[in-house]
């Protein structure tokens, strides 16, 4: 069975912690310490959710020395863009319809 790499996006995204990490690695790689930092939880919960990032395809680990740098990789990002941007017409097309109306609204009942 393929892997719906869509819903594996939207699930890491869900969380804020996780948001801010990317956040983050949009600014550079670093490391995991240097992720952990801005947090009051613990390591073994920033790696927890760096594990589901991983899994999402959103970050790469490498591994320097005893150094291990985290990267974003924002192929899996654009792909979730690309995909609510089909429903953007569509809001768009809403919105121009309540403009209407509402400029329907604050005419004089005579030109109505």
């Amino acid at each position: 069975m393929k892997l719906d790499t869509l819903s594996l996006t939207f699930s890491a995204l869900s969380d804020p912690t996780r948001r801010a990490i990317l956040t983050r690695l949009g600014k550079g790689q670093c490391s995991v310490l240097e992720l952990a930092q801005p947090f009051s939880i613990s390591l073994p919960a920033i790696s927890k959710h760096l594990k589901v990032l991983e899994a999402a395809g959103l970050i790469t680990k490498s591994k320097s020395k005893q150094w291990r740098p985290c990267s974003l990789n924002a192929k899996p990002l654009k792909e979730a863009v690309d995909h609510m941007q089909q429903y953007e017409k569509f809001w768009d097309d809403r919105f121009d319809q309540l403009d209407s109306y509402l400029v329907e609204l604050q005419l004089p009942k005579d030109k109505q």
